[in-house]
């Protein structure tokens, strides 16, 4: 999972403002039980009064409090007589409690002067007893917890005020409308954080799966055949879509999870610790340990079957892929019913996979919500009695709940997070594998150049070659030589090498003994792309991509002239139904080559290869498809074509190959003769029962007669 999250280093601007974000987030989130919390207990129950020092205090009541302390000096030092001439702090102040549009009689208030915080907290200690006394509630102060203590003599201040002249319920009205501004304030800057970072994560994991996809799909396209033959075409495609789309999901939401969780779980529990009342913290203990208990239980019953599932839908489309593939073969046998059982036995073991893990995760939230609930209830019922007995506040109970759900629901994110990381972790395992696959063909650091004085000429010296999982040689000693403006033609019965040997020219494979050289070089020893430019391959199955007949005619030269594309096509002995077309060359391609026919396919395949007008050509069986007459043509246009090029023909009709300077004759893997059709035919066995089981021995006669004339 490490190595796939590498690859977000092109986007660490964005994944830099994400974390900024999420840090201010918790921050707008972790502020807002603090706002519950005051407008409970100072808002409603103190009547918006945060102090026990009142700001403003008639002469009256400060008479009567100077009464009950011993160092009246202490607290006559903070307040100031309202006399006829009022300073700008005093109007100030009197402007905010008693208002301003009240007057206030001459020597008869008392206002608070400006004092630091330590200042204030001290002459809040030594007011609160006073207070109390003068309110006569001495009795009972000894008893009082610290809180209750504080709370009574914030009840007493209001006594105070109202005697002073203050509106106290204007003052809490205000009160609770500025702290209720601040939160929606807080509550704003919280929202517009998780919309951001919404928004960047999406962005993030988009460029992410991107990026993933571009990896993947290039390197697919330095793997050699074996490679491909290693991983599977089926398996491929659900890596490049189904798994990277796994990590997509995971990354939309792995950052709001994985770095916001832990902040707003610590954040939390610290604000527990040093905010509110800590004695109910070993509540969250309880939720905390439930949670793990809870997760770790499920993960280790759900855990080997997210193993199984990407398999499981490799499976899935290998069996799709090749019953689409061969639905002509179902449909003519009448195996409909049989495919369908095979493709209903692997959906049905996703299905079953699929249904188990998602019954053990699907028991996850409710348990997890019990656990919620359970904590919540759990608070009511342990706060209640603390506030029953005076310890705690109302407040301070709300503000418990909302940091306990805050931190529940951090490890919930991280739980949920955690049902979708054992799929999306297998699936970073299946991409590596294929990003980290070294091909077992590539190019060496030192390369070599093309002898120019052995242009065209292919070499194969003692070649053997063997499959990579095979135990025995599939060619053995293979030698010949194919020089320019000569044609080699290469023949045998079903699965005698033929493909493997040409196959071998462009290097799909690498020889596994001997040598092959191209231009008087092995071509283990030049670039790839400098190798396939001089090679015109047309394969055995002729492949054509969608678009239209031009792009795939021009496909290895997109500025190709069109005069070039159709003397191509002419060649190739396509003209003749390209120009039954409604948009000639412009006619679309499916997909695949899906509507044309297989002659018309490899007449294409090969007017591709003849434009690219390489040293070499390359066809494997490419004229199979083709009947006599245009047979005959295309290569009679292509001699003409290919006069000084070196042309390589592998083919099951003898007819196709009769004119050929040179045939080669494979039987099991080894060449049993080469010559040509007249010395073949005289001094080989093998080559003469493949020509006598497709030509009686009159038309063979007949053939070189008209050779010779």
């Amino acid at each position: 999972m490490l190595k796939v999250l590498k690859n977000l280093k092109k986007s660490m601007g964005a994944v830099l403002a994400i974390i900024i974000l999420l840090c201010i987030q918790a921050a707008a989130d972790l502020a807002l039980p603090d706002y519950t919390s005051k407008i409970v207990n100072e808002g409603i129950q103190a009547g918006g009064i945060v102090s026990s020092v009142p700001e403003v205090i008639s002469k009256e009541d400060m008479d009567k409090l100077l009464i009950f302390t011993d160092n009246p000096d202490e607290i006559m030092d903070n307040y100031e007589l309202v006399g006829n001439e009022k300073t700008k702090s005093q109007q100030k102040t009197i402007n905010k409690y008693i208002g301003e549009d009240k007057s206030v009689a001459e020597n008869s208030l008392y206002v608070l002067k400006d004092l630091k915080d330590e200042e204030r907290a001290q002459l809040e200690d030594k007011m609160v007893v006073p207070i109390l006394e003068m309110t006569a509630v001495s009795e009972q102060v000894d008893e009082m917890a610290d809180s209750i203590e504080d709370q009574a003599a914030v009840s007493a201040v209001k006594t105070i005020y109202q005697n002073a002249g203050v509106d106290t319920d204007k003052l809490q009205n205000d009160y609770i409308l500025m702290s209720g501004l601040q939160m929606l304030g807080v509550a704003l800057v919280s929202m517009v954080s998780a919309v951001s970072i919404m928004f960047l994560s999406s962005r993030v994991a988009a460029k992410l799966g991107k990026t993933l996809r571009d990896k993947v799909f290039k390197k697919v396209l330095t793997f050699s055949n074996a490679e491909l033959t290693e991983f599977s075409t089926a398996s491929l495609i659900t890596r490049s879509t189904n798994d990277i789309q796994q990590i997509q999901q995971l990354i939309t939401l792995l950052f709001r999870v994985v770095v916001y969780a832990p902040i707003i779980g610590i954040g939390g529990f610290v604000k527990v610790l040093t905010s509110t009342d800590n004695s109910m913290a070993w509540i969250i203990g309880i939720a905390i340990l439930a949670i793990l208990f809870i997760v770790g239980t499920l993960f280790a019953i759900a855990m080997p079957r997210f193993k199984k599932l990407q398999d499981l839908i490799d499976k899935l489309n290998e069996v799709s892929r090749e019953i689409l593939t061969g639905i002509p073969v179902i449909r003519a046998f009448h195996k409909e019913k049989k495919e369908e059982g095979r493709f209903d036995s692997a959906n049905k073991d996703l299905m079953k996979t699929n249904v188990f893990v998602n019954r053990a995760m699907s028991m996850m939230m409710p348990l997890l919500m019990f656990v919620m609930n359970s904590i919540m209830v759990l608070i009511v019922w342990v706060g209640g009695h603390n506030v029953d007995q005076g310890t705690m506040q109302v407040g301070d109970m709300m503000a418990f709940i909302q940091y306990t759900m805050q931190i529940v629901m951090a490890f919930l994110m991280i739980s949920m997070i955690s049902i979708m990381l054992p799929r999306a972790a297998v699936s970073a395992r299946r991409i590596n594998e294929v990003i980290d696959k070294e091909p077992s063909i590539k190019d060496k650091k030192e390369l070599k150049k093309f002898d120019p004085n052995k242009k065209g000429l292919v070499e194969f010296k003692d070649v053997s070659f063997r499959y990579p999982d095979a135990d025995t040689e599939i060619l053995e000693d293979i030698s010949f030589t194919a020089k320019p403006g000569e044609t080699t033609a290469i023949i045998g019965s079903t699965g005698s090498g033929k493909s493997t040997v040409v196959n071998l020219i462009p290097r799909f494979y690498d020889v596994t003994g001997g040598e092959l050289c191209i231009d008087g070089v092995n071509v283990k020893d030049v670039s790839q792309k400098d190798l396939r430019d001089i090679i015109g391959f047309v394969p055995q199955k002729g492949v054509l991509f969608s678009g239209t007949i031009e792009s795939n005619i021009k496909y290895s030269d997109d500025n190709m002239s069109d005069e070039q594309m159709k003397k191509a096509a002419e060649i190739a002995q396509a003209t003749e139904f390209i120009e039954t077309k409604e948009k000639k060359y412009q006619d679309p391609i499916a997909q695949g080559g899906g509507n044309v026919s297989g002659g018309q396919k490899q007449r294409l395949s090969i007017a591709r290869a003849i434009a690219k007008d390489p040293e070499i050509f390359v066809f494997d069986d490419s004229f199979s498809a083709l009947d006599f007459k245009t047979d005959s043509e295309l290569r009679e246009a292509l001699a003409e074509k290919t006069e000084n090029k070196t042309v390589i023909i592998v083919a099951q009709r003898i007819s196709t190959i009769l004119n050929a300077d040179q045939i080669i004759v494979l039987d099991e893997g080894k060449m049993v003769g080469i010559g040509t059709h007249e010395e073949l035919m005289k001094n080989n066995e093998t080559y003469r029962q493949i020509a006598l089981s497709q030509l009686s021995e009159e038309e063979l006669n007949q053939n070189q007669k008209g050779k010779e004339e």
